[in-house]
């Protein structure tokens, strides 16, 4: 018997419990109806031009940037996560705003390419356009950053986009939206639909020229699967389970710090979060001393000290005491937190040591704030331990001198030296995995060219030299070409004499 669906979504804060927020569920006759707008409103959007675009992104980022606060609270009352967090977050977000606005046109517009020898008589061009409609499915860890990272550049490529947020983040995404009509009213580019899974499963459905999805690799087939029916292509951010190496040659206490932010912050809901340690054996106690001290110096609550927040989805505080508890009793130790640090909505910083490498607490995906650190023999073994796993989004490495090359040893579709997370504030750079953790790419260049088509165009400037592609083609010319193909690619060295008629062949 199908379960009935509420035509109401109710959102209650995962510090207080209060209800923060009432939203329609949208149902797939409305999510047609929300696409149906967006393709009305995708041509004017298209034929707006590179200019007139950037202008009215430029001024969606004006309101953006002066109500930050405003729009930090509500991530605040529907994630739980500190102020501060939130904050950094649509900074981020505005940041990536700017470069997509500013560099669709050098990016998407048309540009000569080289024609080649053989059809040199051809001016050769090429330029990205718009898909049309976008479906964009968002996650709720990161609810304004993340799916800004589709939405943002899909816009500047000249789409319209249908935004699904998140069941525990409608908000975030109403927010948005009302912040564009300030700039375009009654604007019906940017259209959101909320509701839960089948809200989800009706935007693939329904019409949309690509559809990208954040979230677990499970829904992500589950996506791929609605989105195979209508052949709508597909970009999919599944998650991660990061690595974060610590060479031999290290700066341990910058290491330590990097560890802690990225396996503890946003309670350790980060796609791209520290959950792995390898550590040379050189400076594997300075190191855990280190980052055990940090770890005991935060702690998760609702009070104005605490610096990390409760477990935004309920059913994730299960997952990290299981996991938490598979590690010890498989022959590890907790030298901060353990099963004591689950309490309520809230997961205490816990450290794990001495955890065999085929435990949950590390193939699987915790997305708490919990942190495995294994001591290794060689740089080398930590790179193979960190390729150890079916996912493959990012990565951190700390080494005073052999950064670069650690970090390209790496099987992951990002990685940092030095810092942590790094690559995700970075505009012009790439952002997403391979294997289990998806495919395709949000942010700079790539992101721009993900929401569009190549467009390519030969036109011809005069007759050819050679007449190829005709069935008055001789015999003579047939020889040319072999003869050029030869020089050109066979490691002949004199190219033949063309005579006029030749030339006319």
């Amino acid at each position: 018997m199908t379960a009935t669906v509420p035509d109401k979504l109710e959102v209650t804060s995962p510090v207080t419990g209060d209800v923060v927020g009432i939203h329609h569920v949208h149902d797939a006759d409305d999510v047609r109806a929300a696409v149906a707008t967006a393709r009305e409103w995708a041509q004017w959007w298209s034929d707006l031009g590179f200019a007139n675009r950037r202008d009215v992104l430029d001024k969606w980022r004006g309101v953006l940037a002066r109500r930050a606060a405003q729009l930090a609270e509500v991530v605040h009352q529907e994630t739980g996560k500190p102020h501060g967090d939130a904050m950094l977050e649509v900074a981020l977000a505005v940041d990536h705003l700017a470069w997509a606005a500013k560099h669709a046109d050098k990016v998407l517009g048309r540009r000569k390419v080289s024609s080649g020898l053989l059809m040199a008589n051809q001016a050769a061009t090429v330029e990205y356009l718009p898909l049309g409609v976008i479906g964009v499915i968002g996650p709720w860890n990161y609810p304004v950053f993340t799916p800004m990272g589709s939405i943002a550049y899909a816009l500047a490529a000249g789409n319209a986009v249908v935004f699904k947020p998140s069941e525990l983040t409608p908000g975030v995404g109403v927010w948005l939206a009302d912040a564009l009509s300030e700039v375009v009213p009654d604007q019906g580019l940017f259209q959101v639909v909320t509701g839960y899974g089948e809200t989800g499963a009706a935007l693939c459905r329904a019409g949309v020229d690509k559809l990208a999805f954040t979230g677990s690799p499970a829904t992500g087939r589950t996506i791929m699967a609605a989105c195979a029916e209508t052949l709508t292509p597909v970009l999919i951010e599944a998650g991660g389970k990061d690595a974060l190496i610590v060479a031999d040659d290290a700066d341990v206490v910058a290491a330590a710090d990097a560890a802690a932010w990225g396996a503890f912050a946003n309670a350790g809901q980060t796609c791209t979060g520290v959950e792995r340690v390898y550590v040379h054996e050189k400076v594997y106690d300075e190191f855990l001393s280190e980052l055990t001290r940090r770890a005991r110096e935060l702690h998760a609550g609702g009070d104005p000290s605490a610096k990390i927040g409760p477990m935004t989805l309920p059913g994730q505080v299960d997952v990290a005491r299981r996991h938490i508890e598979d590690a010890i009793a498989r022959g590890g130790r907790a030298v901060v937190g353990g099963p004591e640090a689950v309490q309520g909505r809230y997961i205490q910083p816990t450290v794990l040591v001495d955890v065999p490498e085929d435990s949950l607490a590390v193939t699987a995906e915790t997305f708490a704030p919990t942190v495995t650190v294994a001591k290794v023999r060689s740089n080398d073994e930590a790179v193979a331990l960190a390729n150890h796993t079916s996912y493959g989004l990012g990565a951190t490495v700390f080494s005073r001198k052999k950064g670069m090359d650690l970090a390209a040893r790496i099987r992951s579709g990002m990685t940092a030296i030095n810092g942590v997370i790094s690559f995700a504030g970075i505009p012009e750079l790439p952002f997403g995995g391979i294997g289990e953790s998806g495919f395709g790419r949000i942010h700079g260049p790539d992101g721009l060219k993900e929401f569009t088509y190549a467009k390519a165009i030969a036109r011809q400037r005069m007759k050819p030299a050679i007449a190829l592609t005709t069935f008055d083609r001789t015999e003579k010319a047939e020889q040319t070409m072999a003869t050029l193909i030869n020089v050109l690619h066979g490691g002949a060295t004199q190219l033949p004499k063309l005579s006029r008629k030749d030339r006319r062949a």
